[in-house]
């Protein structure tokens, strides 16, 4: 019978005559120590947050589809409630994956990164959460490149219910159209004998006015406002 070969065998066998293993060793020793410093220069940089930053990149080598302008981003962090602050804010777990990015991006376009930016709800500015964020770098001009995504997408409907804290206009109609559905679910003479029109708007009235009382109370008590007022700001009670 003629024994099979093992692939792995031939392999160490041509390893152990052209090298020497103690070089091999101090090679890859050199490569993880190299490869940790950068990691940590990475990280160093993640965590400063340098604002006002223009990373000098190759343009031939960069991906059109990730060039973003600030008014873009701006535009979907108002439509999503999401805020877009300096990396150091974040309090979430920087994947490796979004590491080697990083490292690759540095190496094709021989330069260091800084001035990282990061795209996520308001709440991974404070807490670890799952939703998806967006690591950015500023390129210049307000123009930002999408350097990693991870986590997972939003809920589909996130838009939905983020678009009444888009203005004051989008709160109240919600408001409105809140307290009529809630009016129309109020059995008809209940505060009177008969079923009149002024009753009606007697009780749409005092549905808005509690409606309106509780929203505002929530909003000054916890310090929130709309999406436009809050997309770029650091601070909690916004």
């Amino acid at each position: 019978m003629i024994k099979k070969t093992n692939i792995e065998e031939k392999l160490l066998q041509v390893k152990e005559k052209r090298a020497d293993p103690q070089k091999i060793i101090q090679e890859v020793y050199q490569i993880l120590n190299d490869t940790s410093k950068t990691d940590l220069r990475i990280e160093k940089n993640l965590g400063n947050g340098k604002t006002h930053i223009e990373n000098a990149f190759d343009f031939d080598q960069l991906e059109t589809q990730r060039i973003y302008h600030i008014d873009q981003i701006k535009q979907i962090c108002i439509d999503y409630r999401l805020r877009f602050l300096d990396s150091k804010y974040f309090k979430g777990d920087i994947p490796d994956e979004a590491i080697s990015e990083i490292k690759n991006l540095e190496n094709k376009h021989d330069l260091e990164l800084q001035g990282y930016k990061i795209i996520a709800p308001s709440k991974m500015f404070k807490l670890k959460d799952k939703d998806d964020p967006l690591l950015f770098a500023p390129i210049g001009n307000d123009y930002y490149y999408l350097i990693h995504k991870w986590g997972n997408d939003l809920h589909p409907l996130r838009r939905i219910f983020a678009w009444p804290f888009k203005s004051i206009v989008n709160l109240t109609l919600i408001v409105l159209l809140g307290s009529y559905l809630l009016t129309l679910l109020v059995p008809s003479g209940l505060f009177s004998k008969g079923d009149s029109n002024a009753e009606f708007w007697i009780i749409f009235f005092f549905m808005f006015k509690s409606a309106a009382s509780v929203i505002i109370f929530y909003g000054f008590a916890l310090g929130k406002n709309f999406n436009p007022g809050i997309w770029n700001s650091k601070y909690f009670n916004t």
